[in-house]
């Protein structure tokens, strides 16, 4: 059924202000969750943190203190909101056990994305980044099985392989290389804008989670991961955030933001299958219709514009629903894997030569590879089991990385 949240009948944003007993939810059980529901939990914590910190963002940089107000008040829903979210995860799910969740919402959220993309740029620029997720999941189901004795698997379901995408050693380019091309938010696809905008904010909150928890993992191998691992993860908010429309203004990005959350809301209620937090999406979607109709109001208010000129139309385009993607997947890897980025575009890492950025940059931080921890964290689970972990339904579509004994370093690099 179409629904456009403009034509819906808001209630006050005040209303959403809630005590402390309705902020702190009754959280999913760790045994029966379903994956996918722990994915959208991730997805809709990260939702809210990007836009509660874009509202900071806007409010530092406006002179209007009328305006700043409004912004105040929904924020300080939007924060609410998110700390609902965060708790909805239990309190016995680990560091672990958690990041598994973040990379499966990075792998299935952004296969997912790519395969509904018109834009070829953009496309390309979801492929190129699912893949060195993927690999970001496999190094750390290795680390919680080597350090907890859990097999990830049992966490993502069967929903998502477990085995390595294109190296996590190759991932790191110059910054310079992270840039992209800028969409036009007036020519471009509906459908274009809300991926942008929801994989910047999924991207945005894993590297947030992993430069937070970095510090507090258990053993100095963990925290290296993580390290290791955020710092990639920013390299993705480059990367993604890049690819947003840098003319718009700030009311515009309001507009944009209450709507993708809207829309988002939407989504999860039409895809959640946990009949208690399906309740939660429901709730919160009639706050963001509230603040999406706040946000058309300041348009209007302070720059003379209906929203329409924003977002022509406001009826959803197709739904995020969540599903396995792992022939996707598999057809990525096996056509893109050698890719690496230069400047705005991409580059078979094959044909590049010592002088290129990449290979200088790689020169650089990789220079002993011994030390970089995603590569210590395998050598180390196979050695003490003979083999690396996985959860393959196939062989691995790429020759090179199909040896369980020895973790591949070569695949995806310049010669240094």
């Amino acid at each position: 059924m179409a629904f456009n949240p403009f034509n819906e009948k808001p209630i006050k944003v005040e209303k959403a202000l809630r005590n402390w007993k309705q902020l702190y939810p009754d959280s999913y059980d760790i045994k029966t969750v379903d994956p996918y529901t722990r994915v959208r939990v991730i997805l809709m914590n990260g939702a809210e943190y990007e836009s509660s910190w874009f509202s900071h963002h806007f409010h530092r940089h406006c002179n209007n203190n009328d305006l700043r107000r409004d912004l105040a008040l929904m924020r300080r829903v939007e924060q609410q909101q998110q700390k609902l979210i965060s708790c909805l995860k239990p309190l016995n799910e680990s560091i672990l056990e958690t990041t598994i969740g973040y990379e499966q919402v990075a792998v299935d959220l952004t296969a997912t994305l790519a395969q509904r993309e018109p834009d070829k740029y953009v496309k390309e620029a979801l492929d190129f980044a699912l893949l060195e997720d993927f690999d970001h999941l496999y190094r750390f189901a290795d680390l919680l099985e080597m350090d907890m004795g859990i097999e990830a698997e049992r966490i993502v379901g069967g929903y998502t392989e477990i085995m390595p995408g294109r190296p996590t050693i190759a991932e790191h380019r110059c910054p310079c290389d992270d840039v992209r091309y800028p969409i036009n938010a007036k020519t471009a696809s509906p459908i274009t804008k809300l991926n942008i905008a929801i994989i910047t904010s999924a991207e945005q909150q894993t590297m947030n989670y992993y430069n937070n928890i970095a510090p507090f993992y258990k053993n100095d191998l963990g925290r290296k991961l993580f390290t290791e691992i955020a710092m990639i993860e920013e390299q993705h908010v480059t990367h993604y955030g890049g690819l947003q429309d840098p003319n718009a203004t700030m009311l515009e990005c309001l507009l944009n933001h209450e709507y993708t959350e809207c829309y988002l809301y939407y989504s999860m209620l039409h895809d959640e299958t946990d009949s208690k937090i399906r309740a939660v999406w429901e709730r919160l979607l009639g706050e963001e219709i509230a603040h999406l109709h706040k946000a058309k109001e300041m348009l209007q208010k302070y720059e003379g514009r209906d929203y329409q000129e924003v977002i022509p139309n406001g009826e959803f385009p197709e739904l995020l629903k969540l599903k396995p993607n792992k022939d996707y997947v598999r057809e990525v890897l096996a056509k893109t894997v050698w890719k690496t980025s230069h400047k705005e575009k991409y580059a078979d890492s094959r044909k590049l030569g010592a002088d290129s950025t990449f290979a200088k940059y790689q020169s650089i931080v990789n220079k002993n590879e011994k030390t970089v921890p995603n590569h210590i964290a395998i050598s180390s689970y196979i050695k003490l089991n003979k083999q690396d972990y996985r959860y393959e339904d196939a062989p691995h579509p790429i020759k090179e990385l199909r040896n369980r004994k020895a973790d591949n370093t070569a695949v995806a690099r310049p010669p240094l």
